[in-house]
């Protein structure tokens, strides 16, 4: 009756307690603790948490291949300083099968093996296929029974599929009650109910994440391998390997054989490794051929839906298979939203036995997922996978249908797509990919070579009228058109350029245009600094306000700080200093608050700031900001920025006192079609005042009859110099005519009321000075105006009497020594700051006249200037102030 329950007598089972249900004798290796290497590195996080496993009925380390679980646990039993010293029965669960008789057969032995033999009458299994209720209710009752539980490690638990044991098993473990510590290592989730155990706080579980490695543990384990590696190299290794336990310390081992491990670990080739033989013994060949096919087909994705994989692979049935691998730890893991993705080596390799084993089909795969991913709306993917297949012109028509060429120059992917298509080369025809290659070419500010490519695309646009197509590869085209125009300084192309483009607005799909506000935002930006080098700054600034006020995001940054910069540019033009500040601070924040990479924007922004530090005496401040304000996105360096640059190094060189320096700045050569008369006129003033401090009167006046009537900052500006070249009546004439009071901000009115103030007290008429002096001081007071003073020269010391604080450079009054405050300075010519210099350093009159090449009567000349400019007597007066004022 026993045998034919499933349970033999006492006899009888004592008789076969060596043996298997099959008469076999145990294999005494399945009840061994796995032995640790010599490398093996204890890792005391996780053996504090399998702590945890003495207070829970039921311990789960789940994880993939090679993670490490078996050694985990076998580290945890064999601690000497294990929590409670309870008895350990190991049983590596794989050659058990699926049998339950088989199972619990060696289940009662290995409890035998840890010293906690079930009684005798709890009976043996006698049919390795069945199971007799009686013995697992008995086991059950003798286990709860016990004052010390025992601990149960199933080792290799996943090779147990049968929902039969898992049943029998969770009856036990749930009747055992405290005397069953049941701990299960695996790869794939156990058949137990699980939820309820985690529900009720009965579940410890340590899975595949915990078990990676960290680099703080991969270095140490590197180092028991006699590798002792950089941080950065560590954390490259952790990356690729995802901290995987078999690849790590394969990798070492290899890299123990290399003549230079460092580089080994960095450039291996993991299908050429034994990586490559664990993960295909492993993994790829205990999954069925369906499977194995899917899973070489989808090694082309990075991440991917089953929607995607279906496509690739050409099956329906990739969510099923998904699901199942990454429950099962099969190197594919669940992301989340449904996406899924390889281990990287997994990968890795896998693509390598794809190449072996289907020549030419890698390229097919990626076709598919590219075609699938634009039908999707992902279009960086699409790109990406059509790149990967060599299909330029699918690829480049993708970007160009999807108005995205816009991407090249703003957003965060520019650098990635810039990249991506740098690999076309001369592959692909059409006017899709000689856009391309025109954006790629202006993007790194070649002009010439992205106009041959725009006139290419031209010249094959003609296949594209009538088509559904044809707008958004015509609106591509004038944007880029546009993007040409402005770095050319040629307005009227970009306005054809914007003209065009406003024809074809309507032929977009609304929706289309939704998605690319960069599109948009890049051709206004383009439009209003066209039109801001032809000084029509009234439509400059609509244009520029335009995309200024669009609502902010990554895509869009880029031509928002532009535009900002830009609005700034013009604010200055016309002598707002404070608004100019203001915007010029906001464009500086545009770009950094969306992290896009650097170099970003035009840099105008700071080419304003520095403009506005020289007019407030602020020249290392000036100084500074020009230096940074040379890093800019080259799609974005046109006339406007080379003219802008010059000008304000040429304005710091002239309040420095170093005329020769400001004129060469000035005359660096501006490429342009079109001549911009603000910025013509802006040259030739600030060439005329390095004339003029020069000596040079006659040249100064020519330059002069070169600035128009219409700027009114020139004008005034003329105005200035007419008045330094004697010519009082002139200036004042030219300040009537211009009316800058009606029209101007306070950088221009300051400086118009100063040169009606000095040709009214060259007039002797003090009153009418002293009235304008005080409007001008009240005037730039709220500006922090302090240059337009120190220009000014003599004649406006009795007007200031004691000088207001905030005319020295700084946020307070300026120290206060013995005696009346030192007098504002005239500027010093180029020979005068030379002398200085050397005064600085302590050269004596004749070591300065044989460093100079002049006589020591003429340097004594200068000398005397110095001291009359500076308002001092003596030499150590005279570097201190210099030092003062920025002068050295």
């Amino acid at each position: 009756m026993g045998a034919v329950n499933g349970v033999d007598e006492q006899g009888s089972a004592s008789r076969r307690r060596f043996v298997d249900p099959h008469g076999d004798p145990f294999l005494r290796t399945r009840f061994a603790v796995p032995p640790r290497p010599v490398t093996f590195l204890p890792r005391p996080r996780l053996t504090r948490h399998l702590d945890e496993a003495l207070r829970t009925p039921l311990t789960l380390v789940n994880g993939a291949a090679g993670a490490g679980k078996s050694l985990l646990v076998a580290d945890w039993v064999r601690r000497p300083d294990r929590p409670g010293g309870l008895p350990v029965a190991w049983l590596t669960t794989d050659a058990v099968g699926d049998a339950p008789g088989m199972f619990w057969a060696y289940l009662l032995q290995a409890l035998r093996v840890a010293g906690v033999p079930p009684a005798a009458d709890i009976g043996f299994p006698a049919d390795p296929s069945r199971l007799s209720p009686t013995l697992r209710a008995r086991l059950a009752a003798e286990l709860s029974a016990r004052e010390r539980p025992v601990i149960v490690v199933l080792d290799e638990f996943d090779r147990v599929t049968s929902p039969e044991i898992a049943e029998q098993l969770e009856f036990v473990l749930r009747h055992a009650g405290p005397g069953l510590r049941l701990v299960l290592v695996t790869r794939t989730e156990p058949l137990l109910p699980l939820h309820r155990y985690r529900a009720a706080g009965e579940l410890t579980e340590i899975r595949d994440a915990e078990l990676a490695f960290t680099p703080h543990e991969a270095a140490r384990l590197m180092e028991l391998h006699g590798l002792r590696l950089p941080p950065a190299a560590v954390r490259g290794l952790v990356e690729r390997t995802r901290g995987w336990a078999a690849g790590l310390r394969l990798s070492a081992l290899a890299a123990g054989q290399s003549p230079d491990p460092r580089a080994y670990l960095e450039e291996f080739e993991a299908d050429r490794s034994a990586i490559a033989d664990f993960l295909l013994a492993e993994v790829l060949k205990r999954q069925d051929t369906g499977t194995q096919e899917l899973l070489l087909r989808v090694s082309v994705l990075d991440r991917f839906s089953p929607g995607l994989a279906n496509a690739v692979t050409g099956r329906d049935d990739a969510e099923g298979i998904l699901a199942r691998l990454s429950r099962d730890n099969a190197f594919v893991e669940h992301v989340g939203h449904g996406l899924y993705r390889l281990h990287p080596l997994f990968a890795e390799i896998l693509r390598a036995h794809l190449r072996m084993r289907r020549p030419g089909r890698e390229p097919q795969l990626h076709l598919r997922a590219a075609a699938w991913l634009r039908r999707s709306g992902a279009l960086a993917e699409a790109l990406g996978h059509g790149a990967a297949a060599g299909d330029w012109e699918f690829t480049a028509g993708a970007l160009v249908d999807d108005l995205a060429i816009g991407q090249f120059f703003t957003g965060l992917r520019s650098d990635a797509l810039t990249g991506l298509f740098a690999r076309m080369g001369r592959e692909g025809a059409g006017p899709a990919p000689e856009l391309v290659r025109a954006a790629g070419r202006l993007a790194r500010c070649e002009l010439d070579a992205g106009l041959t490519h725009l006139r290419r695309a031209r010249d094959e646009l003609g296949e594209y009228d009538g088509t559904p197509d044809a707008a958004p590869v015509q609106l591509t085209c004038a944007l880029l058109e546009a993007l040409a125009a402005r770095m050319a300084g040629a307005p009227d192309r970009a306005e054809d350029a914007a003209r065009a483009a406003g024809e074809l607005w309507g032929a977009v799909p609304e929706a289309l245009l939704d998605r690319h506000p960069e599109l948009t935002a890049l051709l206004l930006d383009h439009l209003g600094s066209a039109r801001l080098w032809a000084g029509r700054f009234t439509e400059a600034r609509a244009a520029l306000a335009a995309v200024a006020d669009a609502a902010p995001g990554a895509a869009t940054a880029l031509p928002r700080e532009d535009s900002l910069g830009r609005l700034a540019l013009i604010d200055y033009l016309d002598g707002r200093l404070g608004s100019a500040e203001h915007q010029a601070r906001e464009a500086l924040a545009e770009t950094e608050r969306f992290g896009l990479p650097r170099p970003s924007g035009s840099g105008v922004e700071r080419l304003v700031l520095a403009a506005v530090a020289v007019d407030r005496d602020e020249l290392g401040q000036a100084q500074a900001l020009l230096d940074t304000s040379a890093g800019s996105h080259p799609a974005m360096r046109d006339p406007v920025l080379q003219a802008g640059r010059a000008l304000t190094a040429g304005r710091l060189r002239l309040a420095r006192g170093d005329a020769e320096a400001a004129l060469k700045a000035v005359e660096a050569d501006v490429a342009a079609e079109a001549a911009s008369p603000w910025a013509r006129a802006e040259t030739a003033l600030v060439a005329a005042a390095a004339h003029l401090a020069e000596g040079r009167t006659r040249t100064a006046e020519e330059l002069l009859a070169e600035v128009p009537d219409e700027q009114v900052a020139c004008a005034v500006g003329a105005a200035r110099l007419h008045l330094a070249t004697g010519r009082a009546a002139e200036a004042v004439r030219l300040l009537d005519r211009v009316r800058p009071e009606e029209r101007a901000g306070p950088a221009v009115t300051v400086r118009a009321a100063l040169v009606r103030a000095q040709a009214a007290h060259e007039a002797g008429d003090g009153a009418t000075a002293r009235r304008l002096v005080a409007r001008a001081l009240a005037q730039a007071r709220r500006e922090r105006l302090r240059r337009p003073f120190r220009e000014a020269g003599p004649w406006i010391r009795p007007y200031l009497g004691t000088a207001p604080h905030w005319l020295t450079p700084g946020t307070g009054p300026a120290p206060r020594r013995p005696g009346p405050p030192p007098p504002l300075v005239e500027e010093l010519s180029g020979r005068e700051r030379d002398v200085l210099r050397r005064l600085a350093m302590t050269m004596s009159t004749e070591e300065i006249a044989a460093d100079l090449y002049v006589s020591v009567n003429t340097v004594k000349t200068h000398l005397k200037s110095v001291y009359r400019k500076l308002s001092v007597n003596r030499r150590n007066e005279a570097v201190r102030r210099a030092r003062e004022l920025d002068l050295l």
